[in-house]
């Protein structure tokens, strides 16, 4: 039997239907993987992590700031690997440090991301309390300079820093409609897509609270919002209760995982050749 000549993009076993996906660049379905931070990402890593499910990658996150405390040549080496598999590249929620440091420093900031290749700047505000009308001008100012500002909202104060539950319920949670209202102001300022915070909602909380899932996405619209769910279980919730198409961040060891439910080819229990897409 003759070998079928196989290119280098083909998928393996092509013969076997999945879900459709949207091609890249993507605005449903949208996968954001968390790039060094738990764990270091050298470019090898992050090669190996692209040649296998580049694919199904849109945006790697760095978190913690952690490009400010590698070397230059490393940053940058990420960064064109990244763009080599058309994959963006976003900040983090760093902005939070840079804005106690004054304006000069958020404006050197904010350059040497452009400098550096960066295509997204996530302007956060979980352990800062600024005027919204402030936050909108930073999305402006990020938008002026060409880079594309990603706003991160939620409802519970003291966010980001994986404090304990019980410090987490003692600061409270804010009325939804509030974060709400942020993401539309933002929204308006020309903010292509929002970070919904998953803690609060789904993460350090005794009982989720999906209602607010639903009233966020009842407002704005699942391809506006990109939720947090850095844990299976939660994922999973999402595509159960809102299709393969809602837009996720996940860490980068979740990628198969994930895209095995958004393809609908594995799952658990309550997903296992449930989860489907209808193409004309």
């Amino acid at each position: 039997m003759a070998k079928r000549k196989i290119n280098d993009t083909e998928r393996a076993f092509s013969f076997l239907k999945v879900n459709q996906r949207q091609s890249k660049p993507r605005t449903r379905g949208v996968t954001e993987i968390r790039g060094p931070y738990y764990t270091p990402m050298g470019k090898h890593y992050l090669q190996d992590v692209l040649d296998t499910m580049g694919a199904y990658v849109d945006t790697l996150k760095f978190a913690g700031g952690s490009f400010s405390l590698m070397p230059r040549r490393a940053v940058k080496e990420l960064i064109d690997l990244c763009h080599a598999h058309n994959v963006c590249v976003s900040t983090g929620g760093f902005i939070e440090y840079v804005l106690t440091q004054g304006a000069d420093a958020v404006n050197g900031y904010l350059q040497e991301c452009k400098d550096m290749g960066f295509d997204i700047i996530e302007i956060s505000s979980g352990f800062i309390t600024m005027p919204l009308d402030d936050l909108v001008r930073l999305v402006e100012k990020v938008q002026k300079i060409g880079l594309n500002a990603k706003p991160e909202v939620g409802i519970q104060f003291g966010s980001g820093g994986a404090s304990a539950v019980a410090e987490l319920e003692a600061e409270g949670t804010r009325d939804p409609e509030w974060t709400i209202l942020q993401a539309r102001r933002f929204l308006e300022a020309g903010a292509h897509m929002i970070m919904i915070e998953s803690e609060g909602i789904t993460e350090n909380v005794k009982v989720w609270r999906t209602d607010v899932v639903a009233r966020i996405i009842d407002a704005l619209g699942l391809d506006n919002v990109m939720f947090e769910a850095a844990d299976p279980d939660v994922f999973s919730w999402y595509i159960k209760n809102y299709g393969p198409e809602v837009n996720l961040f996940v860490d980068h060891s979740q990628i198969v995982l994930l895209e095995s439910l958004r393809s609908g080819i594995w799952g658990t229990k309550s997903l296992w050749g449930r989860v489907l897409t209808y193409k004309n």
